[in-house]
């Protein structure tokens, strides 16, 4: 009988063991996310007590029309339009906001703007995005690249 309380004793512990490992994998961002329409892999990393997230991958990384790897043409900065879109930083200032989750701004490269936005991890293969102008909000669910 004691050996039976000492295996279901032990088979619990390790079940305890693995559920808390998962939940800490779970929480870390750290890694390469494919975005939710699968155009783009952002690395994310910590960084300065945050994170920082930076493309690492276009599904078209060259320019239709030029021939030439795709930049940040729609800056309406000049200077900063002529920036390759590879290593480009996507996330600023994104500081712990509560558990497995981040604020700051983040910059849509499709109009050259940046916006308030939260990063929060869902799942250990799960990274929601959600940025706001004004008062409209809207997201998308990265997943884990492989």
């Amino acid at each position: 009988m004691a050996y039976r309380f000492g295996l279901v004793v032990s088979v619990l512990v390790s079940l305890f063991a693995v559920t808390a490992a998962n939940a800490q994998a779970g929480g870390d961002p750290a890694g390469v996310w494919l975005t939710q329409a699968g155009d783009a892999k952002v690395k994310v990393s910590k960084c300065g007590g945050g994170i920082c997230g930076v493309i690492v991958w276009l599904r078209e990384p060259v320019d239709a029309a030029t021939g030439k790897p795709a930049t940040d043409d729609k800056n309406p900065s000049p200077a900063l339009a002529k920036r390759a879109m590879i290593g480009l930083p996507l996330f600023s200032g994104m500081q712990p906001a509560g558990p497995n989750k981040w604020s700051g701004q983040i910059y849509n490269a499709d109009d050259g703007n940046s916006y308030a936005s939260s990063v929060s991890v869902a799942g250990p293969d799960a990274l929601r995005v959600e940025g706001c102008v004004g008062a409209l909000c809207g997201g998308e669910t990265w997943t884990r690249s492989r």
